[in-house]
């Protein structure tokens, strides 16, 4: 029996006048589970806490910046089959981040960048997060 990883995501969105929406990316360390793949950031939520404590906590953690203010976007159950035959699920809560105070920068040594939603949809990506590129295509600009 395989144990869910309750996880709170956060689509952080800069809007830059004149330019396209972009969206803040890290790309996950090679020795990690779907490592080299790029993917939204945030992490576990931890017992005790609530998923925007752990949006909070973890967004500040990974790239530095305190989230003011996130939308619920959408929740995502994925299974993962491994190689060895064992199975790895995912919740994922997924939030628009858009109110931040800071400049988003990894804090743990992996590549980072801003991409338009023309871009996302060309990246390597774990396979729970395609969905929510689906649902970023049906948001109006």
């Amino acid at each position: 029996m395989s144990k869910s990883v309750h996880v709170a995501v956060g689509v952080i969105i800069a809007k830059r006048d004149q330019q396209p929406t972009q969206y803040f990316l890290t790309k996950r360390l090679q020795h990690s589970h779907q490592g080299g793949k790029w993917e939204f950031p945030g992490g576990k939520v931890e017992q005790g806490e609530s998923v925007a404590q752990a949006l909070a906590r973890e967004l500040k953690e990974e790239v530095a910046i305190e989230v003011l203010a996130g939308t619920a976007l959408t929740t995502i159950n994925h299974t993962y089959c491994e190689a060895n035959g064992t199975e790895k699920k995912v919740c994922l809560e997924v939030f628009l981040v858009e109110h931040f105070h800071g400049e988003p920068c990894a804090q743990e040594g992996q590549k980072q960048g801003w991409f338009s939603l023309a871009e996302l949809q060309k990246l390597d990506f774990p396979d729970a997060n395609q969905s929510i590129i689906e649902k970023l295509l049906t948001l109006k600009p």
